[in-house]
């Protein structure tokens, strides 16, 4: 009997011992499990941006939305609070009346009449159409302008998709789409206008075809640098108590002429709001609004990952020559290595008798350098120098151009899909330099919220002295800004508008 108990005792033990470690795995399974689940959740989704994003999205279907944080550092600049409720009413406006709905459909059925047929009531939707014009740059500026203003002015933005957004964009509202329908009444004509248009409202002003009470069912709004003062009289406070009332605005612009709206007083009290640091619209804006396909995404990661992940530093360089012709000019280089010796981005290469010695005890900084242009030449030349010496710093100097497509082609595909990706590439660096005017680099940095380093346009052929200037901020220039009489006190007043730093009719906001 003491035997079989003894046995008993020892099995049982045995059993426990052995079972011990099933219950460790499955628990630490468990635990594994739990972790999982809290990282797929939504919170850290709510606070991605800083708020900025909605959550009712696919992961899958714009990988861009949700793992640019994984690429860069988190931006310094917080949305305020206003703005990310601001963005979340705007999202239930576009889902009320955006395409599709029966508020859209009454809206649009007010376009087969030069006149509003009948009184839009607090209900009734209103929208603002926006048009790609001239290059990639200026589309994205003018495409954050025209939402900035839809913003102010509880619109909604519909984008005009004949030219293909689709292809370097996700849709950017939850729910609803933000592509004009093909099927739009005015589609026919929008090619059409221009300001001496009959729906154009500096052409309409300029003839006294304006009255306070017939209202005309739509707007051709004419944004140019070249714009005439009737048509530039869209920024001031009267004409916009006007414009209110017309329910489709259709918006040609080459500009980004947002400090413009900052100049109308009664907007500039909802912006101030909105942004109370000034110099973070564009900013916080693209980040909202812009998320590469899952095809551009592509490209920005596998070269991001080949080329920038492993640097301790990372240098962006924008070359943008405006000459005719455009190329290689030894000059252009000169200025670049100038202004990166200079400013002490970029070390200078050691002299013969230095490039002979090599300190193997400690491991060297590695410095990474993207170059974009459209002609390689430059960053060849960037390559070959720190290949056949070495820097006088001890840096190892990696340089990496994505593409040289040698000539500007807007409007092929995949021309503007690499133009976009080298965008985003850019705007993931730590320091930047950029072209004087260029709009490519007013988008990098606007995005990456760096201050850029400016290259002077050179005259006559020669690297100017000093070769660069650092940017007020990471705003863009409104290089030519669309300006009214009516603004002409206000902008004397408004501290935070200053003219450019590389064009001198250009202005931009500063904190």
């Amino acid at each position: 009997m003491m035997k079989l108990i003894i046995t008993i005792t020892t099995c049982l033990i045995l059993c426990s011992v052995l079972l011990l470690p099933i219950s460790n795995i499955f628990n630490r399974h468990k635990s594994d499990h739990t972790i999982t689940g809290n990282n797929c959740s939504n919170e850290p989704r709510m606070k991605l941006e800083g708020g900025l994003l909605a959550t009712e999205f696919d992961e899958e279907s714009c990988l861009s939305r949700y793992h640019q944080s994984s690429l860069r550092k988190s931006s310094p600049y917080k949305p305020s609070d206003y703005l990310v409720s601001k963005l979340r009413s705007y999202e239930m406006l576009h889902k009320r009346c955006g395409p599709g709905t029966d508020a859209y459909k009454r809206a649009t059925e007010q376009l087969g009449h030069n006149h509003v047929i009948r009184s839009s009531g607090n209900d009734e939707c209103r929208y603002v159409v926006w048009t790609p014009m001239f290059g990639l740059g200026n589309r994205i500026l003018s495409l954050v302008s025209d939402f900035l203003y839809a913003l102010l002015t509880d619109r909604v933005m519909l984008v005009d998709q004949r030219n293909d957004i689709s292809d370097l964009f996700c849709e950017p509202f939850p729910g609803i789409s933000w592509l004009l329908p093909l099927d739009f009444p005015l589609t026919d004509q929008i090619d059409s206008f221009n300001r001496e248009h009959s729906h154009c409202y500096g052409n309409m002003l300029k003839n006294h075809a304006i009255n306070s009470t017939t209202i005309p069912s739509h707007l051709y709004l004419d944004i140019f640098h070249t714009s005439k003062e009737h048509d530039n009289m869209f920024f001031c406070e009267k004409d916009q108590a006007f414009i209110k009332r017309v329910p489709w605005l259709v918006v040609k612009s080459n500009l980004y002429y947002v400090p413009s709206l900052w100049l109308i007083p009664s907007f500039q009290t909802k912006l101030i709001k909105l942004f109370p640091q000034k110099d973070t619209v564009f900013h916080h804006l693209s980040r909202y609004l812009l998320h590469p396909t899952n095809q551009i995404w592509g490209m920005v990661t596998r070269s991001y990952n080949a080329y920038l992940s492993r640097a301790d530093e990372r240098l962006g360089i924008q070359v943008r020559v405006f000459s005719t012709p455009a190329g290689y000019f030894q000059h252009v280089m000169d200025q670049i290595l100038s202004c990166t010796e200079r400013e002490k981005l970029l070390p200078a290469v050691a002299i013969e008798e230095e490039s002979q010695v090599s300190n193997t005890s400690t491991i060297p900084k590695l410095k990474a350098v993207m170059v974009t242009s459209l002609h390689p030449e430059y960053s060849d030349h960037l390559k070959n120098m720190f290949w056949e010496r070495p820097s006088s710093t001890g840096e190892i100097i990696e340089v990496y151009q994505p593409s040289g497509e040698r000539v500007q082609q807007t409007d092929k595909k995949l021309h503007d899909q690499k133009a976009l990706a080298e965008m985003y590439l850019l705007s993931l660096t730590d320091k930047l330099v950029t072209s004087t005017r260029s709009t490519f680099g007013y988008v990098a940095q606007g995005i990456g919220g760096i201050k850029p380093w400016i290259l002077y346009e050179p005259r006559h052929r020669k690297a100017p002295d000093p070769p660069c200037v650092r940017a007020m901020s990471m705003e863009p220039c409104s290089l030519k800004p669309p300006l009214s009489r009516c603004q002409a006190k206000t902008i004397k007043i408004t501290h935070f508008i200053r003219y450019c730093e590389d064009r001198i009719t250009g202005i931009k906001l500063v904190d």
